[in-house]
């Protein structure tokens, strides 16, 4: 009873209830015209119509412009109401104004080293084109000086990131999507609190949607009270505002300036198998030590300034002196942020670049496979050229409608040599691209359309360093664990399952 209780008055309940509200509101208020008024029943399809029209010319992915064309003219009342309540795509012009005197400010203090670029350009053209791809696009630079460590799970790299934290000197910064309580939050809260009472700076960032489920109103007073200071990307306040599609999916701790982690793993147990939810939860991460942890630096003191609509002096968290021990030639790193506000889709075409640019093979990982056309025939494209090409999705779901939906893009890829495996043990959480021995990204950007063009996001572009190999032989002995897809698992499905799977296929970019 008491659980059932909770549930009824949690903050998520409440969100939906409110949601629920908003919704029938709107749906009433417009269906009660369009059957009592004729010409409000003109007017309310002349306005689909021209919801339409805008909705098609937004600059956004045509997917997303497809499912709420279709929504609106199929039942105009409704789609109009949904629209208003789910359908904004980008966050508003004053966001947008906001966020980019931050950003401005920001990129003054990423200075590009032109040496480093060249010293790629002559190794590797094609990798340095990728490059000047991010420097151009993210406007994030290209870094020598940093040594690079790949984590196969989520255990290994908490442990590294306590320790980090524990040695702290003069700040801690972590921005993350999910938190919950439980013993890994425990223990980082530990650490923090005491760092804070030394005279670290602590700051901590969390998505207020991300965490609705897990975190109760009173964490960020628990927080503040412990010496942390905290902001809440975007908080989900239903009844005035409720543009949930945006949301800050980055995983950043940051310590000192001179260590910095990324990656699949947020701040929950599961994501270390200290509790179990879905088998095994396999998640990586990368640790970098040196100049290039300067970019997630600057990543999250955009973020932190844009909440709280302040600015200081960036450079204060610069190191003066790098430790010489983390600084030996690990190849070329290059950390980049992707953000729904420029209309560039960073993490999308540094995927695509990796795919069209692979002459022997592209190891991938992902949790959700929802691709859209152009990725789609990149894949299909690569393997028909020879490229090895292989895909890992998890063999346990953790939403079973997106599952079926990543299952539905199999055959397609399937049937052009495409190598297609689900991790048998459990859910695979991992975001991570390598291909040729040289070229490997890591980072928090799915395979989806809110990953790729509506969330805040984060990875590193590597070249030639030490985590390279180390993810391809994660992928290798990831694909010995798993069961390989075959044409007939994908055409031996029932049709029940795979008419379910063509509605969701209609409605991809929306889940």
């Amino acid at each position: 009873m008491k659980r059932i209780s909770s549930i009824l008055f949690s903050r998520l309940t409440m969100v939906a209830v409110a949601i629920l509200l908003q919704f029938s509101w709107l749906f009433l208020t417009i269906y009660q015209f369009s059957i009592n008024y004729t010409f409000a029943n003109y007017g309310i399809r002349i306005i689909a119509i021209l919801m339409v029209l805008k909705v098609v010319n937004n600059r956004t992915n045509p997917y997303y412009k497809l499912a709420w064309t279709f929504i609106i003219l199929l039942s105009p009342v409704f789609g109009i109401s949904l629209y208003l309540v789910l359908g904004r795509s980008e966050l508003t012009k004053r966001t947008h104004e906001r966020m980019d005197a931050v950003h401005k400010d920001i990129i003054k203090c990423l200075s590009v080293d032109m040496d480093v670029m060249k010293n790629l350009e002559e190794e590797d053209f094609s990798a340095a084109q990728q490059s000047k791809y991010i420097q151009d696009w993210a406007q994030f630079p290209l870094y020598q000086n940093t040594r690079t460590k790949y984590y196969a799970c989520g255990e290994d790299m908490f442990e590294d990131m306590i320790t980090a934290m524990e040695r702290a000197e003069s700040f801690i910064f972590l921005e993350y999507f999910i938190v919950q309580n439980g013993e890994m939050l425990e223990r980082m809260l530990q650490v923090l609190k005491t760092k804070a009472k030394q005279g670290v700076l602590v700051r901590f960032i969390y998505d207020d949607v991300g965490s609705i489920k897990t975190l109760s109103k009173n964490f960020i007073k628990e927080l503040e009270e412990m010496g942390i200071a905290c902001a809440i990307f975007n908080p989900f306040r239903p009844i005035l505002s409720i543009i949930l599609n945006n949301r800050d999916h980055r995983k950043i701790l940051v310590v000192d300036g001179q260590v910095g982690f990324t990656g699949g793993i947020n701040l929950a147990d599961e994501y270390i198998n200290k509790i179990e939810r879905f088998g095994y939860w396999k998640d990586t991460g990368i640790e970098l030590k040196g100049e290039a942890v300067w970019s997630l630096t600057a990543m999250f003191l955009e973020m932190w300034n844009y909440i709280h609509q302040t600015s200081e002096d960036y450079l204060q968290y610069i190191p003066k002196i790098y430790n010489k021990t983390a600084l030996p030639q690990d190849g070329y790193v290059q950390p980049y942020g992707d953000s729904p506000l420029d209309h560039e889709n960073v993490g999308e075409n540094i995927y695509l670049n990796m795919i069209h640019r692979a002459q022997k093979y592209v190891y991938i990982f992902t949790p959700y496979l929802i691709v859209d056309h152009e990725m789609m025939v990149a894949l299909q494209n690569a393997a028909k050229c020879g490229v090895d090409v292989r895909i890992v999705t998890p063999g346990v779901p953790d939403k079973k409608l997106v599952f079926l939906l990543t299952q539905s893009y199999y055959e397609q890829l399937i049937e052009y040599g495409v190598k297609i495996y689900q991790y048998t043990p459990g859910f695979l959480h991992a975001k991570c691209f390598v291909c040729d021995d040289k070229i490997a990204t890591v980072g928090t950007i799915n395979l989806d359309y809110r990953s790729l063009y509506l969330h805040f996001e984060c990875g590193v572009f590597m070249y030639c360093s030490q985590a390279v190999m180390q993810v391809k032989a994660d992928v290798q002995n990831t694909i010995e664990k798993s069961q390989e897809i075959t044409l007939e698992f994908c055409r031996e499905r029932n049709l029940f399952i795979r008419m379910i799977q063509s509605v969701l296929r209609l409605f991809a970019p929306l889940l």
